[in-house]
């Protein structure tokens, strides 16, 4: 039963990290002059208006239950970029938003975990299970002490966030960072139509070849860096 439970605050934590970031994005379209979010509902946490059935719920579950791992994304907020103040790097700045909200969420609970009096022993042991999936030893490290389950949230916090973040900086379609390539480069038109068309499949073909690479070494390195503030 605890084990589920530990499972649920993952899964929970991977929604609410996701739903923060949609959310970011709307917040600063409305800074800029689009109000497309707010007159759909979108700038709310309420679960509910941002769960995508299957990149929210299936998806998770099953690759949790399969892989021990999970991942996943939620309905993408909408705005309309000719409404922007700025429309060429209004967009980049919605965009941007995501991330940075991400990196502000790992930072804030990063500097909460380093706060929790206990052992720095213990708090690499739950960094190494989390990150290794192993659910059933966490369960028998943090069990018993309030202190330990909350650090334990606070890493799952700053695992989910920096892996959405930086992951959204890549720059390729649909992902955050393609904002700003189209907008730095003069890309034509026809060649962005392709990588919004195509980019998910992309993605996914770069993500199993030593392309990714640099992404991966990114990725350890920052949660590197949160890990040891929340020490």
């Amino acid at each position: 039963m605890e084990q589920v439970i530990i499972i649920i605050f993952y899964i929970v934590t991977l929604v609410y990290s996701i739903i923060f970031h949609e959310v970011s994005h709307g917040v600063v379209a409305l800074w800029l002059g689009d109000k497309t979010a707010k007159y759909s509902g979108r700038l709310s946490l309420e679960p509910l208006r941002h769960i995508d059935p299957i990149g929210s719920i299936i998806l998770p579950f099953f690759m949790i239950l399969t892989t021990g791992f999970a991942f996943g994304w939620a309905k993408p907020v909408p705005y309309n970029p000719y409404n922007l103040k700025w429309p060429k790097w209004g967009a980049v700045a919605v965009a941007f938003a995501g991330p940075i909200t991400n990196f502000i969420l790992a930072a804030s609970a990063a500097v909460v975990a380093s706060f929790i009096n206990i052992p720095i022993v213990q708090k690499y042991t739950i960094v190494e299970y989390l990150m290794t999936a192993q659910w059933s030893a966490l369960v028998h490290v943090v069990v018993g002490s309030p202190l330990l389950i909350v650090y334990a949230i606070c890493a799952m916090i700053i695992f989910w966030n920096i892996l959405l973040g930086t992951f959204n900086l890549m720059p390729i379609p649909p992902l955050d960072g393609s904002k700003l390539i189209f907008t730095i480069f003069n890309i034509p038109q026809r060649a962005q139509m392709f990588l919004e068309q195509w980019g998910f499949f992309i993605l996914v073909f770069i993500l199993f070849t030593p392309i990714a690479i640099p992404f991966q070494i990114l990725l350890r390195a920052l949660w590197d860096i949160f890990f040891r503030l929340s020490l």
